[in-house]
């Protein structure tokens, strides 16, 4: 493979091998305490929550906005996380966390109304996610599930709750944008036109050329369905296919609310799809192996790895709940920016290999 891209794939794998280099190296140096790593949760949790916070804000007040949930989701979801994975150690150890675990539900709080106006995919993405950091960090401390069945009637209430909650702000508001079912619509109207492109015009790799929006230049192969973000193919110049938003309004296209199958067996082709979803399985049985490892190092008294154990709840957390969302609900939680993110979280995740075999 030359050292210049000469497609979006080749791009996506230099940039994903610069990232796990730079993860693995910066992961296995850096000292990385539970106090460290608790501090870094609550000023990132909190800096999230601001940030989605005022984009909210800009766009209530039509001042313009920029979807930062998109972007910075699963990493929100990421500290969180990893913060009540380390209230856990520090109650376990005695130490009084009331008040920071009152503190945390409230950035949970925040952050699950202010992602949820600026999105509803955001609201499944951040729902599945708590949902799968408890059921993690109850399963590393051997506590019966924080998760009972009035806890998941719960959890499938604060859902419901706000999908409705939505659907009467865009009414009293006259503003379409909140509706969820305004959302539902254009998937039943606009879908199933992609959907049959898809099946139509994919192969064991790529895909028809004549079927892409390139038409005659298309390359059958990783014309840019899946790509990463725009500004960085700029930076570098790079000759590829850009669709500048076209994806999300070009509906004879891979409609950007499809599952990320959808898009990425037409870009890459079947075989690809096989790997990405093998590549992600493997990511997840590797993160929980490694859970374990760190439980039983912790059990034996041994509190060298604290601050890994919780960051790699963290990070398996938003992994596992950004690939179940990129993969089966929506192609855009997985794809631009978004799969950039992706990549970083399994290099998170992946990272703490060297850690444990270094020992």
């Amino acid at each position: 493979m030359p050292l210049i891209a000469e497609n979006h794939f080749q791009f996506i794998l230099e940039v994903g091998i610069l990232i796990f280099a730079g993860v693995f190296f910066i992961l296995n140096l850096a000292p990385i305490s539970l106090s460290i790593v608790t501090l870094l949760a609550l000023i990132l949790s909190i800096g999230f929550a601001l940030l989605f916070g005022v984009d909210l804000g800009l766009l209530l007040l039509s001042l313009g906005h920029h979807e930062f949930i998109h972007t910075y989701g699963s990493i929100a979801l990421l500290t969180v996380i990893t913060g009540f994975a380390s209230l856990k150690i520090m109650e376990n150890s005695g130490v009084n966390v009331r008040k920071l675990k009152i503190f945390f539900t409230l950035i949970v709080v925040l952050i699950t109304i202010f992602g949820a106006g600026m999105h509803r995919s955001f609201l499944l993405l951040w729902i599945s996610g708590l949902f799968i950091g408890f059921l993690i960090i109850s399963k590393s401390f051997r506590e019966k599930s924080l998760l009972s069945i009035k806890q998941i009637i719960i959890f499938l209430g604060i859902g419901i709750g706000g999908f409705v909650a939505l659907e009467i702000v865009s009414e009293i508001l006259s503003m379409e944008i909140f509706s969820p079912l305004l959302r539902v619509a254009r998937i039943g109207e606009n879908s199933l036109g992609s959907i049959k492109m898809v099946l139509d015009n994919t192969y064991l790799i790529g895909h028809n050329p004549e079927s892409t929006y390139w038409q005659s230049a298309g390359l059958g192969f990783a014309d840019g369905y899946i790509s990463l973000p725009v500004q960085l193919i700029l930076i570098f110049g790079l000759p590829f296919p850009i669709f500048f938003g076209l994806l999300t309004t070009k509906k004879d296209l891979i409609d950007y609310m499809l599952p990320g199958t959808m898009g990425y067996s037409y870009d890459f082709g079947y075989l690809g799809l096989v790997v990405l979803l093998a590549f992600t399985v493997i990511t997840t049985l590797i993160g929980l192996e490694l859970l374990t490892i760190y439980r039983r190092k912790r059990e034996r008294n041994n509190k060298m790895y604290l601050g890994r154990e919780v960051l790699l709840i963290g990070s398996l957390t938003a992994f596992i709940a950004q690939a179940l969302i990129g993969l089966f609900i929506q192609n855009r939680s997985i794809n631009g920016t978004a799969l950039t993110i992706f990549i970083f979280l399994a290099s998170m995740v992946l990272a703490h290999t060297i850690s444990i075999k270094r020992e």
